[in-house]
């Protein structure tokens, strides 16, 4: 196997292979719509301080605790209620015809990313520069860090809209595709993109599995853990085993203000299947919404 362009996963520090984030996201500039969601995630919930007053009075009476509860309850369901309504974003969506079925396919092929059996966000990444690197990382020509993800239909809890919410999500990350805008969120941290700024690329990716190998996974190569500069196995190493290459599809998602987020997944087709529909509304003018 040549060098080429291949990459690696790694969980250590890298064998002096110097790593660099991959992840970022675009600068907090809120539009209308970030800065309602950001106000209502702010918004502290009362619900546990009514049951734990509730449960304290509970006690303080005895024997008539269980009916203090039995009457109390429904005031902290109440107090629940207030503060789900408080903490909840509405936004309606007119989309119809042609902005439609655009949405339609975008749900459609977001939503088939569920059947990969394998899919993960890339982290971090460091370029193989020597041949000791070279030769201690299966011969590849970058390593990768990356984190389990997963695809759904599911916008961010405090969002209450009409219409389905794909989403793709790893850690504390996670992306909603909405008729109009992407929404981008990393803990605290919110913000949106129009589909016009929006830069989609998708490639196909060569990567040496050294773990589980995803069931529908594409093997198209191999390697060892330990090569020669020719190739070969290493024979220096008693654990040397033969790892091997497969075919991935590549998502890139990026934009001129900074956005840089890359998704691989073990079946090819269904990445083409999201940056097509991606592509088509990047090009597309956004429906009107209602807020």
């Amino acid at each position: 196997m040549g060098r080429g362009a291949i990459s690696y996963r790694t969980t250590a520090p890298g064998r002096d292979v110097v790593m660099h984030d991959v992840v970022s996201l675009i600068p907090a500039q809120p539009s209308d719509v970030v800065q309602q969601l950001q106000r209502a995630a702010g918004r502290r919930p009362y619900w546990p301080f009514a049951l734990a007053a509730l449960l304290l009075a509970g006690l303080v009476t005895g024997r008539f605790g269980l009916v203090v509860l039995a009457v109390g309850l429904p005031g902290v369901l109440w107090v629940a209620l207030r503060d789900r309504a408080a903490r909840a974003v509405v936004v309606m969506y007119d989309v119809t015809d042609e902005a439609a079925r655009r949405f339609d396919h975008l749900v459609n092929a977001i939503t088939g990313l569920q059947q990969a059996h394998g899919f993960w966000l890339i982290t971090a990444s460091g370029a193989v520069t020597s041949t000791y690197q070279f030769k201690v990382n299966a011969g590849a020509s970058s390593l990768l860090r990356r984190l389990n993800a997963s695809a759904r239909l599911t916008g961010p809890r405090i969002l209450v809209t009409n219409v389905a919410v794909p989403t793709l999500t790893a850690g504390s990350l996670s992306v909603h595709f909405l008729p109009d805008r992407i929404l981008f969120r990393d803990g605290r941290h919110v913000a949106d993109l129009a589909y016009q700024h929006l830069q989609v690329a998708m490639e196909h990716a060569r990567f040496i599995e050294a773990g589980p190998v995803p069931r529908d996974g594409t093997v198209v190569d191999s390697t060892w853990r330990y090569v020669n500069v020719n190739g070969g196995p290493d024979r220096r190493f008693n654990n040397n085993v033969r790892l091997p290459v497969l075919l991935y599809g590549r998502l890139l998602l990026r934009s001129h203000s900074g956005l840089n987020l890359v998704w691989d997944a073990s079946q090819v087709p269904l990445v083409h299947a999201v940056a097509n529909a991606l592509h088509q509304c990047t090009a597309a003018r956004p429906p009107i919404f209602h807020p």
